[in-house]
C-alpha cells in the first residue's frame, strides 16, 4: 500500500504542474481578435471522421454560398484540412498530427465535422481526444451553444467551460490498486472568471436579464463550489442582470418542465454539467443532430456538430442521410462570430423554417426521408427566397 500511495502522489504531482502553467499562461493571454482587421479571414474545414466529412461538405456548400462576395473580394479565403482522421491520429498516436496542426494554427476559425474519441475496447489506441487537444492548443475555453424553439418559447444559450473540469485530466486518472481508480477534476480561478465573465457580457450586450450558473456544489464543494462563488462575485459587476444557481441535477429536470424551462436564458458551466445538459437541451430543438456548436477563444475559433461520427450509420452504408443541420447551425454561429450577424440569422430562419416548420423534407437517417444533400438544397433554396424574413415572421405568428 505504501508503494501505491507514492506512485499516486508522483502521478498527482505530474499532472498538476502542466495545470500551474496553465492558469500562468491564461493570466498573461492576449486581448480578443479584431476580425474587421483581418484580410482574408481564414475559414479552415475539417471533415473528421464517419459521417463527418458527408455533412461538413454541405455546411461548406451552404456558408461558399452567403459568402462568395466576401471570397470574391478577398476578405474571406477556405481552406479545406486533411488528415485529422483517426485513422491517421492512429498511426502517429496523437490526438492532433503535427502537420495537421500547423495548418489548423494558419486559419482563424474551423468549422470542423465531428471526430472518433477512442473508448476502451476499441481498436484504436488510448489517444486523447481531438476535440479536447484542439481546445487546448488553440485555448478555446468556452463552449457555446444556442437551443431555440421559438413555437415553444425556448431560446436558451449555454456557456459551457471547455478546457477544464472532468475532461482536462480525463485522460490521467490513476489505478492506485486493482481495487482502486481515481480520476481528476480541475476548477481554476482564471479560467472560470473568464468563461463566467463572457456569459454575463453576452447577456448584456444582448440585453438579456438573467443568468444561470449550474453546478453540483452541494456535494462537490472544492472545486464546484469554487466555480460558484467566482460566478456571484462577477455578478455583482452586473447588476441589471439577475443572476441565480441551480443544481445539475434538478436542472436536467427543470429543462423538461415546461412551466419553468421558458424562464432560463444563459446558463453558464463546467465542462461536464455542460456536455450533458445541452445534449439534452438540443432534444427539443430535434435532435443532437440540429444543434451546433461553437469553441471561443481570444485568438481562436472552431465550429462544429454537437453529436459524434455514428459508426452505425457508416457500417450500415447510411452516410448520405446523416443530417446535416448541426454543423449548418455552428456555420451561422460562425457567420455571427466574424462579422457576419445578418447572414448568420438568415441561415438559422432557413434551419428554423426547413427543420421546425414547413418540413417540405423530413431526415430519418434512413431512406425512408432526405439525403443531406437533398436537404442542405432545400435550405439553400429556403435562403435566396427574398421574403425569407416575412415567411419566418408568419411562422412565429402562426
Amino acid at each position: 500500500m505504501v508503494d501505491a500511495l507514492e506512485k499516486a502522489k508522483e502521478h498527482l504531482a505530474e499532472i498538476l504542474k502542466p495545470q500551474l502553467e496553465r492558469v500562468e499562461r491564461i493570466k498573461a493571454e492576449k486581448d480578443w481578435i479584431d476580425y474587421s482587421r483581418l484580410k482574408p479571414i481564414i475559414i479552415g474545414v475539417i471533415g473528421g471522421d464517419g459521417i463527418g466529412p458527408y455533412i461538413t461538405q454541405e455546411a461548406h456548400r451552404v456558408l461558399e454560398h452567403l459568402l462568395k462576395d466576401e471570397v470574391d473580394k478577398g476578405k474571406v479565403e477556405f481552406r479545406v484540412i486533411e488528415g485529422l482522421t483517426i485513422e491517421r491520429r492512429s498511426e502517429v498516436k496523437k490526438p492532433i498530427p503535427d502537420d495537421v496542426l500547423v495548418e489548423i494554427k494558419k486559419c482563424h476559425v474551423l468549422l470542423k465535422g465531428p471526430t472518433t474519441t477512442p473508448k476502451r475496447g476499441d481498436p484504436w489506441p488510448n489517444i486523447e481526444s481531438a476535440n479536447v487537444a484542439i481546445r487546448k492548443e488553440l485555448d478555446l475555453f468556452a463552449n457555446v451553444r444556442p437551443v431555440r424553439v421559438p413555437k415553444e418559447g425556448i431560446d436558451w444559450v449555454f456557456f459551457r467551460e471547455n478546457t477544464e473540469g472532468a475532461y482536462a485530466l480525463g485522460p490521467y486518472g490513476i489505478e492506485v490498486t486493482p481495487d482502486l481508480a481515481v480520476d481528476f477534476k480541475v476548477i481554476t480561478r482564471p479560467g472560470s472568471e473568464r468563461i463566467i465573465r463572457l456569459a454575463f457580457e453576452y447577456a448584456r450586450k444582448n440585453r438579456i436579464d438573467r443568468v444561470t450558473a449550474v453546478t453540483k456544489a452541494n456535494v462537490v464543494k472544492t472545486t464546484d463550489g469554487l466555480f460558484l462563488k467566482i460566478f456571484y462575485d462577477i455578478a455583482k459587476e452586473y447588476p441589471e442582470i439577475n443572476a441565480d444557481d441551480w443544481f445539475i441535477d434538478i436542472m436536467t429536470a427543470k429543462l423538461v418542465d415546461p412551466k419553468r424551462r421558458t424562464q432560463f436564458k444563459i446558463l453558464v458551466l463546467p465542462n461536464l454539467y455542460g456536455d450533458i445538459l445541452t445534449d439534452e437541451a438540443a432534444e427539443f430543438q430535434g435532435g443532437v443532430g440540429t444543434a451546433g456548436s461553437a469553441n471561443i477563444g481570444k485568438q481562436y475559433a472552431m465550429f462544429e456538430a454537437i453529436h459524434g461520427t455514428a459508426p452505425r450509420m457508416v457500417r450500415e452504408g447510411r452516410t448520405k442521410y446523416a443530417d446535416p443541420s448541426s454543423v449548418i447551425r455552428a456555420g451561422a454561429m460562425l457567420l455571427n462570430h466574424i462579422g457576419y450577424p445578418e447572414l448568420g440569422e438568415r441561415l438559422n430562419m432557413a434551419l428554423d423554417i426547413c427543420g421546425q416548420y414547413e418540413r417540405k423534407l423530413i431526415m430519418t437517417g434512413r431512406d425512408t426521408g432526405a439525403t443531406g444533400r437533398e436537404f442542405c438544397d432545400y435550405i439553400l433554396e429556403t435562403i435566396q427566397d427574398p421574403k425569407l424574413k416575412e415567411r419566418w415572421q408568419g411562422y412565429q405568428e402562426g
